[in-house]
C-alpha cells in the first residue's frame, strides 16, 4: 500500500512541476522580457525531480512541457529554447560533471549549450521568421554579439543550477523528502 501512494505522490509531483513550468512558459505571452528567463526557470525547477525520483521521469516531465508548449504558448521562440535546451539541460548537468573533470565537463557543457542555441536560432529564424539581423547598433555582428553574451549567460546559469541545487539538499530536501514518504 505504501509503495502505491508513493508512486502517486511521484506522479502527483510530476504533475504539479509540469503545471508550474507551463505557467512560467505562458508568462512569455504577458512579459516579452521573459522569453529566455521562463525555460531557465522551467528546466531549473526540474532538478527536484532528478534529485528525488530520476532522470527518466525528469525527461517525461520535459517532454510533456516541451510538448504542451509548442502548442499553447503563444512566445514560439521560449518554447523552442525550452526543448532545444533549457528543459534538458538540468537533467543532463549533473550526468556531465560526475563522468567528467572539472575542465571537461566545462568544455562539454559549452559545446552541448552552443549547438543548442545555434540550431535555436535557425529554427527561430528560418522556421518561425524571427528576425535577429541588425538589433539594435550592432549591426551584422549581432547575432555573433548575441552568442557570446549568452556563453557568459550560460556560466552563470550553470552556476545557478549548482547553488540551487546545493540549498535544496541542504535547506529544503528534508521537506520534500516528508512529502513523498
Amino acid at each position: 500500500m505504501r509503495n502505491g501512494r508513493t508512486k502517486s505522490i511521484k506522479v502527483a509531483l510530476g504533475g504539479i512541476l509540469a503545471a508550474l513550468s507551463l505557467i512560467f512558459m505562458f508568462f512569455t505571452s504577458i512579459f516579452p522580457s521573459m522569453t529566455y528567463a521562463a525555460p531557465a526557470v522551467c528546466g531549473a525547477l526540474l532538478m527536484v525531480t532528478v534529485i528525488e525520483i530520476s532522470s527518466w521521469f525528469s525527461l517525461l516531465i520535459y517532454a510533456v512541457v516541451g510538448f504542451l508548449s509548442i502548442f499553447l504558448v503563444a512566445d514560439k521562440e521560449a518554447a523552442v529554447i525550452y526543448l532545444l535546451f533549457f528543459g534538458y539541460y538540468p537533467i543532463i548537468k549533473g550526468m556531465i560533471e560526475a563522468k567528467l573533470s572539472l575542465p571537461s565537463s566545462w568544455i562539454c557543457k559549452y559545446i552541448i549549450f552552443n549547438i543548442s542555441i545555434i540550431i535555436s536560432y535557425f529554427i527561430c529564424s528560418k522556421l518561425l521568421g524571427i528576425e535577429y539581423d541588425e538589433i539594435g547598433n550592432f549591426g551584422k555582428f549581432s547575432v555573433l554579439i548575441l552568442l557570446i553574451m549568452g556563453n557568459i549567460i550560460f556560466a552563470i546559469y550553470d552556476l545557478a543550477l549548482t547553488r540551487l541545487v546545493t540549498a535544496y539538499l541542504r535547506h529544503w530536501q528534508k521537506y520534500v523528502k516528508r512529502i513523498l514518504r
